[in-house]
């Protein structure tokens, strides 16, 4: 039976066909090499040899599992700065064991010390040099400036143009440092056109963007700011000191007596209390992964039976709230953008190579024209519903009457032999009420599959990990890290989707900024293994929809297009 498993808040649709080289295609790289190299007779001889030997040998590994982050995090450049806002909670470190005065009692062991100075490396964020700002000495988007130049009257498909942004505070006067968080697109409304552009901070109040023009027609500059470097400190200090801004319900039954308690995934001061109630603990075998809920005053801690959101508490200052008020949050820099004519040019700009595990994200993942999304990291194409008919074949759902935000969801199809699951990630998880039973982890799902080419597994993890610390989701990766690459071990012919994080979030409990931070993580956790990133992050940020942690259907439609790129190869 074919079968996909999805995990997450995002997908519920696919099927697979693998990407690996037939006998036929490896027998005509082999003729090739024959052909380059037949003066070299000794190398020939080795290579024939090699090869009779895997021609004889069953099903034997195509490839052998690479360290990941072994030497870069993303194609994303990152900051080259020695001051960085600080991860405050050193002993949230997955590379520690925790010290009697943390929040978790969880022994990190699956990420080394350089690899997790590594990653602090490159998400080091310039914090402001102010202590202590004020509103008024924050960026102020009515007041910053930015400037096409070099600019021309014609270009052609293929070139670039380049933008120069100048940061000013709420006095008019420029900054002398960085870490505030643009994002920037190019744009055309009547064509439905758009791309990312990726902003480069030269940490002294000015930034700089390369748009790469890609259709033919008119192009316009748009430059937000998300956050003021001011608010990122703000976003930073809270996520780091604060785990229990979001805090969530356990409910606790046995008969007619129930009881309902405050849960979370650290044991946190909030959460601790005045230490008389606390705490159940409940740590999965398997994963080593950890929840806590106050213990119920009447009923034993075997006796939680559901789980939901709770509600929102953060504790921020005046000054925090004005710092992040809406009113200086994804703001449009004001001025009119030169209109920038673009011509056809004879040759094809589109990516041409198979959609495969492994590929590079580049800068731009691809643009919208027509509302259609073209990618430059592979060959995709467009699917309508009779190429999906004949991809997945017809699907029924099967009613499991379970919650859809949090699955699990199932449909079927018994003549053709394919089975969709998909559920939620596990804890944490804001959801409405829903059976403890029902949430599994990642990772424990993973290591139930025999995997094989039969088999896509996909998933999508980091929008309910934006009020943790960093070291709290890193340690999340690195455990499914362990399955993936496990997985890849025992059935390399299996299919491993990872979709990014996406735009939506503007806020201290979700702002973009943290997403972007947590999915330049997930990036470097997968970085080198043999799985497909989804970039959904550079679609939601340049199209012209508003924006939600849910994108619209139009922009769904489009990764699902780049979704079955992967998996409906013929």
């Amino acid at each position: 039976m074919k079968r996909l498993i999805l995990s997450c808040q995002a997908w519920k649709s696919t099927k697979k066909k693998c990407a690996v080289l037939s006998i036929r295609e490896q027998f005509y790289v082999c003729r090739k090499m024959f052909i380059l190299l037949k003066r070299a007779l000794v190398f020939l001889i080795a290579f024939l040899i090699v090869f009779l030997y895997l021609m004889t040998k069953p099903s034997s590994t195509k490839w052998t599992v690479p360290k990941p982050m072994s030497h870069h995090l993303t194609s994303y450049p990152m900051f080259p700065h020695r001051r960085c806002i600080p991860l405050l909670n050193t002993t949230h470190s997955v590379v520690h064991v925790p010290t009697s005065q943390s929040y978790s009692t969880i022994k990190y062991v699956l990420m080394s010390t350089d690899e997790w100075e590594f990653l602090q490396e490159k998400l080091c964020w310039p914090p402001p040099t102010i202590e202590n700002p004020t509103p008024i000495e924050a960026t102020d988007p009515r007041k910053c400036t930015f400037t096409v130049f070099n600019w021309e009257d014609n270009y052609t498909v293929g070139d670039y143009v380049n933008v120069s942004v100048v940061a000013k505070n709420g006095r008019g006067v420029r900054k002398a440092y960085g870490g505030d968080f643009f994002q920037a697109k190019l744009y055309n409304t009547e064509l439905k056109a758009s791309t990312f552009g990726l902003v480069i901070d030269h940490d002294n109040g000015t930034y700089s963007v390369s748009f790469a023009l890609l259709w033919p027609g008119s192009a316009h500059v748009s430059i937000r700011l998300i956050h003021s470097s001011e608010a990122v400190q703000v976003l930073s200090r809270h996520r780091e000191r604060d785990p229990d801004k979001v805090f969530f319900t356990g409910y606790f039954e046995d008969g007619n007596i129930k009881e309902n308690v405050v849960c979370n995934g650290m044991k946190s001061p909030r959460l601790v209390g005045d230490g008389s109630r606390c705490c159940c603990e409940y740590r999965d075998p398997r994963s080593g992964e950890v929840w806590f809920c106050r213990r119920p005053s009447s009923l034993p801690c075997s006796a939680l039976v559901y789980h939901s959101m709770g509600g929102y508490q953060a504790q921020l200052s005046t000054n925090e709230s004005k710092i992040l008020d809406r009113g200086n949050t994804n703001i449009v820099l004001p001025g009119s953008s030169p209109v920038i004519n673009i011509f056809a040019q004879h040759a094809d700009i589109r990516e041409h190579k198979k959609c495969a595990p492994n590929l590079d994200t580049p800068v731009p993942s691809g643009f919208f024209f027509e509302d259609r999304w073209t990618s430059l990291v592979c060959h995709t194409k467009v699917f309508s519903s009779s190429d999906v008919i004949r991809c997945l074949t017809a699907l029924k759902p099967l009613n499991l009457h379970t919650s859809g935000k949090s699955g699990p969801l199932m449909i079927v199809d018994t003549e053709s032999g394919i089975l969709i699951t998909w559920r939620a990630h596990g804890l944490p998880l804001r959801t409405n009420k829903t059976p403890m039973a029902d949430l599994h982890y990642i990772t424990n799902e993973i290591d139930n599959l025999a995997g094989g080419e039969r088999m896509v597994i996909a998933f999508d993890i980091w929008a309910h990990f934006t009020t943790y610390p960093l070291a709290f989701y890193v340690n999340r990766l690195v455990i499914i890290r362990r399955s993936v690459v496990s997985l890849l071990q025992r059935a390399p012919r299996t299919l491993v989707i990872i979709k990014s994080a996406n735009t939506g979030y503007k806020d201290v409990y979700g702002s973009d900024w943290l997403s972007w931070q947590l999915d330049c993580t997930l990036r470097a956790m997968f970085q080198g293994l043999p799985v497909v990133l989804i970039d959904t992050w550079q679609m939601t940020s340049c199209h012209y929809s508003p924006e939600n942690i849910h994108p619209v259907s139009i922009v769904i439609e489009n990764e699902v297009n780049l979704f079955l790129s992967f998996i409906c190869l013929q």
